[in-house]
């Protein structure tokens, strides 16, 4: 106890001379040497302007088109006020500088795209797809408790995003791990196996695995639940990436809940949408949120459902932007380009005799067996390992930014088969 003691005392002895230290070279008394020099913002500039249109092995868009945006934002002096979202985006009465407005329009508009209808419809703008979920898996958990006074079993495959586990460990909640088959999708008899039927089930579907881009089959998944009858179920739908694209193709009833009965959904905005930073929005219907503790707040006027209090007020501008400046025609544009870019890129690969899957026709992730080491580093992809598929993995997520000719340039650095 003595030890701990001097420990603390110690710890905050250095977190004060830290924080004069930091004080002092803000006044000017002491030179900040260990300071990074200006120059040193144009180096990193320049490094990330060259290095995006070889970037190949992450779901992210690098074809931004918020430039009017920032004129916009800098013009209107936006920029130097504090703005902050702290609020339900449907019931807006708050006095302080917020885009609340422009959230709920957001929101209103995406609703429609995923079957939901706009009067039982309820979301917010999200940090990133992380936050979607944790905020899917919390409502899940809400909502079945007060449903059913249990609380519920998570269900998710062991190929999903590994934030739909974090976040169930994060929750306390039960996870049970369903076993994917050898392209990332979860397996229906494996679920059948390990379902409790005398507990509420939370699942949540991959709409486009991180590394494979499976999707879950819900239709089959949903007859196991059916068969089995958990005393209740809520489904999250996890579609980052595919999510964002779909809706924009002929494949949009994958992510429709009229067609696929799903309770809430998150999507991305920074990878198919081109937001400049994570970012995304979560959906679900007012029936869940209305099930979820209240949470009165006085000082934001009533009811605070959401887990985040500060919300960002800059993303819901930026959304509200790409739906207006970009719009139905660019999106469409945009979804049909990638589809065809990862279906093109797997023809060549396989006529290189590199092996190599594609999850047609809704997927635009094209894995393969793992190239030499420069020439994963030169296309920043990224790693995994499958023994079904012959070991060392690597992945190319045909994103906007991605040009055919950086395709052929990528196949070109590839040895010849063996």
């Amino acid at each position: 106890m003595k030890h701990g003691r001097l420990g603390f005392f110690k710890l905050k002895y250095l977190t004060l001379m830290a924080a004069a230290a930091v004080l002092l070279v803000a006044c000017g008394i002491v030179e900040a040497k260990n300071l990074r020099e200006p120059a040193s913002l144009e180096r990193l500039a320049s490094s990330i302007r060259e290095r995006k249109a070889h970037m190949l092995g992450y779901p992210v868009n690098h074809d931004i088109q918020l430039g009017d945006f920032y004129r916009w934002y800098i013009d209107s002096g936006v920029y130097s006020a504090m703005v902050n979202n702290a609020g339900d985006p449907f019931h807006s009465e708050e006095d302080y500088p917020n885009t609340l407005d422009f959230e709920r329009e957001v929101i209103e508009f995406f609703g429609p795209l995923y079957g939901f209808d706009k009067d039982n419809l309820w979301g917010i703008v999200t940090f990133s797809g992380t936050d979607g979920n944790d905020h899917g898996i919390y409502f899940g958990s809400k909502y079945l408790e007060k449903k059913t006074q249990q609380k519920p079993i998570v269900y998710v495959s062991d190929a999903a995003h590994y934030s739909n586990m974090r976040l169930a460990d994060l929750q306390n909640l039960e996870l049970r791990l369903v076993p994917a088959d050898v392209h990332g999708c979860m397996i229906p008899e494996e679920l059948e196996k390990v379902l409790v039927p005398g507990r509420p089930a939370l699942m949540v579907y991959a709409m486009g695995t991180t590394f494979k881009g499976g999707v879950d089959n819900q239709e089959a998944l949903n007859a196991v639940l059916e068969k089995h009858s958990p005393i209740a179920v809520y489904r999250h739908v996890d579609a980052a990436l595919f999510g964002g694209y779909l809706p924009y193709t002929k494949y949009r009833d994958a992510v429709n809940r009229r067609v696929q009965p799903f309770d809430s959904i998150a999507i991305s905005g920074h990878k198919f949408f081109g937001m400049d930073e994570p970012a995304g929005f979560f959906l679900t219907t007012k029936e869940v949120m209305e099930n979820q503790n209240p949470y009165q707040v006085t000082y934001l006027n009533g009811s605070m459902p959401m887990i985040n209090c500060s919300r960002s007020a800059a993303a819901p501008l930026k959304l509200w932007w790409l739906i207006h400046h970009v719009g139905e025609k660019g999106f469409v544009e945009q979804a049909e380009q990638i589809l065809e870019n990862a279906v093109w890129l797997k023809a060549k690969l396989d006529a290189k005799g590199w092996p190599a899957w594609l999850e047609q026709p809704l997927s635009n992730t094209v894995y393969f067996k793992r190239p030499p080491r420069e020439v994963v580093a030169k296309y920043a992809l990224a790693p995994d390992y499958d023994e079904r598929l012959g070991g060392d993995l690597s992945h190319i997520v045909v994103m906007q930014h991605i040009t055919r000719e950086t395709l052929q340039g990528f196949i070109d650095d590839l040895p010849a088969a063996k």
